[in-house]
């Protein structure tokens, strides 16, 4: 495929204007919705959860294993897709998507490890170094690149990364949409359940997710 190919193929599957239009309202959505959960939904939630649901924490807690399995097998997804590319063999109709949703999964990752720091948002309740939190300190907001566990809330790793893997298949394999949705809300369920998170928190590492997800399940593919 010579250049002048390389760039039809490119404009052919160039983001249109309304296409832009749309990822604009949603980025505005989602920070307005980041806005009204930090001042009006996530204290209150946090309190709630607290009072009614903390001796519970732990079952909770397990809904949160989903993301982390998912995570696990990232990684052998992605040793296979090197192996399928080093053995110069086609990824195939199944191998594909999985490979494209491990590699959402592994950016998503990083960058949200990038964004905890760079937030440096506190926790709804104590659980690693006595750091500060508002159950315990009545702590609530953000120290920009203050660093440590402690102020890592924002956004929710276990959220994006689920987010991430499944909304490629969510694009790729529409057939499947609502398994991908409750396997979605299982470890969000524990999160909130848990106070493990904001909810301000959740909606963030979502976006952040099904953005990248959607740019991995789309790019060098036809619109």
């Amino acid at each position: 495929m010579n250049m002048q190919q390389d760039r039809n193929q490119f404009l052919d599957i160039a983001p249109t204007p309304e296409t832009a239009r749309a990822w604009a309202i949603s980025a505005v959505a989602v920070l307005v919705s980041i806005v009204v959960a930090y001042f009006f939904i996530d204290r209150p939630v946090a309190s709630f959860v607290y009072a009614n649901l903390h001796h519970r924490q732990l079952d909770f807690r397990k809904l949160t294993y989903v993301s982390e399995i998912v995570q696990g097998a990232s990684v052998f997804i992605i040793a296979w897709g090197v192996w399928l590319y080093a053995r110069r063999k086609p990824f195939g109709p199944v191998a594909e998507p999985l490979i494209r949703a491990a590699a959402a999964l592994c950016v998503t990752f990083a960058a949200k490890d990038q964004l905890k720091y760079a937030f440096g948002r506190t926790w709804p309740e104590t659980w690693t170094n006595n750091n500060p939190s508002f159950i315990k300190d009545g702590v609530f907001g953000f120290f920009p690149f203050h660093g440590g566990q402690g102020w890592y809330a924002f956004p929710s790793g276990h959220t994006a990364t689920i987010v991430a893997f499944m909304t490629v298949l969510w694009v790729m394999w529409p057939r499947w949409r609502i398994a991908y949705a409750i396997i979605m809300a299982i470890p969000i369920i524990g999160l909130i359940g848990a106070d493990y998170h904001w909810i301000s928190d959740i909606i963030a590492g979502g976006a952040l997710a099904a953005a990248i997800g959607v740019v991995a399940a789309r790019i060098g593919r036809p619109a």
